[in-house]
């Protein structure tokens, strides 16, 4: 098995050097490493999902670092952090519960809790609060073996107790460890599957004989696209070309290769074309917890002549890159500059230096950012592979998916320090 620091420092270069394009990848790749680090992390006897977040942050912490712009990484970790709360909360709540339905004494009961110092006190708390709340019939169902394996450990005396609470201690740490690359695994799946559980909502929202405008280039867009023809719908697509790197002419080329009827236009050309358009399908960057999205340069042009012309504007996102964080929040990069490249090439740029006035600087400054902010009140609707929401709910839907404790992937400060 590879060295976990080896993938760790790989996957570090890449991002900093900008090797992964697109999201998704980011997101995938960034979930299997981190499933790498908690197969192979070592997990004492107390608190075990205390290791595993620290592991995790201190791996976190790096990957954010080394490319800010790429929100995906944090959302990622952030998504595995609340992951091993979640499981550590779920086994704590059926250890509590094994506990009360077990007929012992109050001295035996003082002996349970001591052996059950492997649980955190956090989770504890939680799942203590859990209990007043009735259980649904699910919860019932995953908890029973757990509940109905407590009382044999607690029955048994002398020597053989302690060795059950040794092996009991030694089977948490490794279902903890077993729940939790499980449920990463489930996110992976989730991260691949995502294009086709957005693209099977297409029919619901494309219809007959309808124009629709998208900027750039997106494989969300395209699949959403293209699984709306296979229902049968008969539609054309108008494509800003998305300059300057006139991602559109990818997209165009794509859709024409599945047989969609499409429009190539100047992105100069989008408000003279909107008053045709039925609807706007995009793709995003980043969808932020106040509904706002990041998406590519020129994006926010598009969604104002949406307003303007009362045109639906439709951010199409996968879960995983739905962020808890705020535009204003300091830990946000929301842009990047890009080559100067892009727009003029170098013999060209050089002849417009000019250095002779003097000031030891060039007269012509070329700025090439890479993202727009398009704020929620431009946005009519997002689609995730969760289903539809309007811009309002996104805050509820994010929140399903994060812990407020983790917003900020920090390491604990030692006693050293």
């Amino acid at each position: 098995m590879p060295d976990t620091q080896a993938l760790v420092n790989d996957f570090l270069n890449k991002l900093k050097k900008r090797k992964i394009e697109g999201s998704q990848a980011t997101a995938r790749q960034t979930a299997e490493l981190l499933r790498s680090v908690i197969s192979q992390q070592r997990v004492p006897y107390t608190n075990q999902a205390g290791a595993l977040i620290d592991a995790v942050k201190a791996i976190g912490e790096q990957l954010i670092a080394a490319n800010p712009v790429e929100l995906a990484v944090g959302n990622i970790v952030r998504r595995v952090l609340h992951i091993i709360r979640e499981e550590d909360l779920s086994l704590t709540t059926a250890a509590i519960g094994g506990l009360n339905l077990s007929a012992v004494s109050d001295d035996e009961n003082d002996d349970d809790q001591d052996g059950d110092s492997t649980l955190s006190a956090a989770a504890v708390a939680a799942a203590a609060r859990s209990t007043l709340r009735p259980p649904s019939l699910q919860t019932l169902l995953e908890d029973t073996p757990v509940s109905a394996a407590v009382p044999q450990t607690s029955s048994s005396g002398g020597d053989s107790e302690g060795k059950s609470k040794s092996a009991d201690k030694s089977s948490r740490s490794r279902k903890l460890k077993h729940d939790v690359i499980e449920a990463v695994n489930e996110l992976i799946q989730d991260i691949v599957t995502c294009h086709e559980q957005i693209a099977e909502q297409a029919v619901e929202h494309i219809h007959q004989n309808e124009v629709i405008l998208t900027l750039g280039s997106s494989r969300t867009v395209l699949e959403f696209l293209f699984a709306a023809k296979e229902k049968k719908r008969s539609f054309r697509v108008f494509v800003a070309e998305g300059a300057p790197r006139y991602q559109g002419h990818l997209l165009a080329k794509e859709l024409v290769a599945r047989g969609l009827q499409t429009t190539l236009i100047t992105d100069s050309a989008v408000f003279a074309m909107i008053s045709r358009v039925n609807m706007v399908i995009v793709g995003a960057h980043a969808v932020m917890a106040n509904g706002g999205v990041i998406a590519p340069v020129g994006m926010n042009l598009v969604a104002l002549a949406a307003q303007k012309h009362a045109v639906p504007f439709v951010v199409l996102a996968g879960s995983h890159k739905l962020c808890p964080l705020y535009p204003h929040n300091p830990e946000v990069l929301l842009n990047e500059l890009r080559s100067p490249s892009e727009l003029l090439d170098f013999g060209e740029f050089s002849d417009c230096m000019d250095f002779g006035s003097g000031s030891g600087s060039p007269l012509l400054h070329v700025v090439n950012p890479a993202f727009d902010y398009v704020p929620p009140k431009l946005v009519s609707l997002f689609i995730t592979d969760a289903g539809g929401h309007n811009p309002s709910y996104m805050y509820r839907l994010i929140a399903d998916y994060y812990s407020a404790d983790d917003l900020v992937v920090q390491r604990r400060a030692t006693a050293g320090n």
